[in-house]
């Protein structure tokens, strides 16, 4: 995975700092290409496992449509209110998809991980509960960027 920063170092995060708060945050806005070349935005829940970003989409969706069609994406996570307290990450890639479509809990080694991570950081379950509308995308980036406004001091 390459790591490109389009920001200046000093508030770039660091690789244990990257990985906390992809763990942390539960929601992200995913950039896809329409059909038309225009941008689509979403948002989305995500698990992160230190090296792929999971993202659990409805599969009658314009989000999933188009990444069928293109698997191209961005995703933006990021937090903070004021100037001072802004933190995030753009992950850049391909997705890549995983297991059948929709999901109804085939057995499926490579999803063991993430439906565990995804079912008790969004529902509170030890099984990832499975409704035939969704199925998984997985983005392992090409590109990085992340920021935090925290490590300027004091404004």
């Amino acid at each position: 995975m390459a790591v490109t920063q389009r920001r200046g170092r000093k508030i770039m995060m660091t690789p244990g700092e990257l990985d906390e708060f992809l763990t942390t945050q539960r929601t992200c806005r995913v950039a896809t290409v329409a059909k038309d070349g225009a941008p689509h935005v979403s948002t989305l829940w995500f698990v992160w496992d230190s090296t792929s970003l999971w993202l659990y989409s409805v599969v009658r969706s314009k989000r999933w449509t188009e990444l069928r069609r293109d698997p191209r994406i961005a995703v933006v996570i990021d937090t903070g209110e004021e100037y001072g307290e802004l933190r995030g990450v753009e992950l850049s890639g391909t997705v890549e998809f995983v297991g059948e479509v929709p999901r109804t809990g085939e057995l499926c080694a490579e999803l063991d991980a993430p439906e565990t991570l995804f079912a008790r950081k969004n529902f509170g379950l030890e099984e990832m509960p499975h409704d035939g509308r969704h199925a998984w995308a997985r983005l392992t980036p090409t590109a990085i960027a992340s920021w935090d406004f925290r490590k300027l001091g004091p404004m």
